[in-house]
């Protein structure tokens, strides 16, 4: 296995000044991300603050390899062949901020899990994985920006009689029957949930920037501030889709990050725009030299794409996400064309960036994010040309190579002797014995469908 040093818990200082602050918070939610960008851990009271940030809170190590319901498949016997052990979940400094949406007065704080015995940072961490990829970009010279985009649909938190969802409305509006993309009015019909959204991640310190209607019946996209830190970035990522689902519920609704949710309506993606800079912060891309930069940026983004897949689409649904219009099964690039994998947006200078539009929105971002990394890293320090832009064309149908579905995306991931350079192998091991069992109890059960088909 792999040892990673240890980072420093958040002082407990840290919390006895946010109480200061917030005297009337009555809970702390205690949670880390785990491999599909979610958060799993605790609700403690605030009388247990103190303790939490001198000694941490232990819940099982396992929750940050559980499937994407939160159970435990046992990828490489973690959680079924070695006891289930509990691991240190230790708040991690700078990540406490208040829960804007909760009924009862609540704070929130981000935490890394590490081993309780050892004292190190568990290596199948998926921050630990980002983490190490933007140290070994730094070593090679580069340091990345990043910025994220996730799109989400507003559901009606009442399900169908087959569990069936639909598209849902704020109190005193009707659904929507049509679809409004870059619609003001769309926007002006769900303002008081995104001016909640806005307010909470002001509070939450989230630099949210801005939020459109998209494609979709009902579907939004709400976009974050580049930065200079990738971890942070992905974090943010995944706390953005915590206060989106959080508000959504404050006001009787549901939002939903799934890739496909309706058959003939858009899917959910995670864009991810990068950048890379110098020491000084001043964007490569955009300067002397920067064309041929980029494009060797791309030519590796090509390159880890296939391999990547099954970090871009995580399970069974996240596959239907490449039937629909905007959706990449090819690893073009093109200048200004929103149908390719990889759009150089029409931007100069400091604005001067590469945008990933392969992932959807259930995807982990940080396993997306070190993924886009390897592949730049990859292309950077290998001096790789890229193929000639598309030249405006809508892309159509797929490259052979294209995994044709999740099974062979997996296979792909586990095998893939350069994914193997920047990531632990038995990492991708792990991750492919999680999705496969996960896909394993997902087909379990019979589709409704397939009486139509087949009986």
């Amino acid at each position: 296995m792999h040892e990673h040093k240890t980072s420093p818990s958040a002082p407990v200082t840290e919390w006895r000044e946010f109480l200061k602050i917030n005297p009337d918070v009555e809970a702390i939610d205690a949670f880390t991300i785990d491999i599909n960008g979610t958060t799993a851990g605790k609700r403690l009271p605030a009388s247990d603050g103190e303790k939490l940030f001198e000694d941490g809170v232990q819940y099982s190590a396992c929750a940050l390899v559980a499937d994407s319901r939160g159970l435990g498949q046992g990828p490489l016997g973690i959680g079924k062949l070695d006891g289930d052990p509990d691991g240190t979940a230790l708040p991690i400094p700078g990540a406490l901020t208040r829960v804007p949406w909760t009924d009862t007065p609540t704070a929130q704080v981000v935490c890394r899990m590490q081993d309780v015995h050892a004292g190190k940072t568990l290596w199948f961490d998926p921050r630990v994985i980002l983490g190490d990829i933007v140290a070994a970009c730094r070593a090679a010279g580069l340091h990345p920006v990043v910025a994220c985009e996730l799109e989400f649909y507003l559901i009606d938190p009442k399900r169908g009689p087959e569990g069936q969802i639909h598209v849902g409305a704020l109190p005193g509006r009707t659904p929507s029957r049509r679809a409004a993309n870059l619609s003001l009015e769309a926007v002006e019909d769900a303002s008081a949930f995104l001016s909640r959204v806005n307010e909470a991640a002001r509070v939450q310190g989230l630099p949210v920037c801005g939020a459109v209607a998209e494609y979709g019946i009902g579907q939004y996209e709400v976009n974050l501030r580049h930065i200079a830190d990738p971890l942070l970035a992905a974090d943010h990522a995944v706390l953005l889709k915590r206060l989106v689902k959080g508000v959504a519920r404050s006001l009787g609704l549901e939002a939903t990050f799934m890739a496909k949710p309706f058959a003939a309506q858009p899917g959910n993606g995670l864009h991810v725009h990068v950048s890379l800079v110098d020491e000084q912060g001043r964007n490569r891309f955009g300067a002397a030299g920067g064309e041929v930069l980029l494009r060797r940026a791309i030519a590796g983004a090509q390159a880890l794409m296939y391999d990547s897949l099954a970090f871009f689409a995580p399970n069974f649904n996240s596959q239907r996400r490449y039937l629909g219009l905007f959706v990449p099964t090819t690893r073009d690039w093109d200048h200004n064309n929103r149908s390719v994998a990889f759009r150089v947006p029409a931007a100069h200078g400091q604005a001067r960036r590469l945008e990933h539009r392969v992932a959807g929105a259930d995807a982990s971002p940080h396993l997306t994010v070190a993924a886009i990394l390897a592949g730049i890293l990859h292309g950077v320090s290998n001096e790789l040309e890229p193929t000639e832009p598309l030249g405006g064309k809508a892309s159509t149908g797929s490259d052979e190579d294209f995994p044709s579905d999740l099974i062979v995306a997996l296979a792909r991931l586990e095998g893939s002797e350069l994914l193997k350079q920047y990531m632990p192998a038995e990492f991708l091991r792990l991750y492919a014995e999680l999705k496969r069992g996960e896909y394993g109890e997902l087909i379990e059960e019979i589709f409704n469908r397939e009486y139509d088909f087949y009986a």
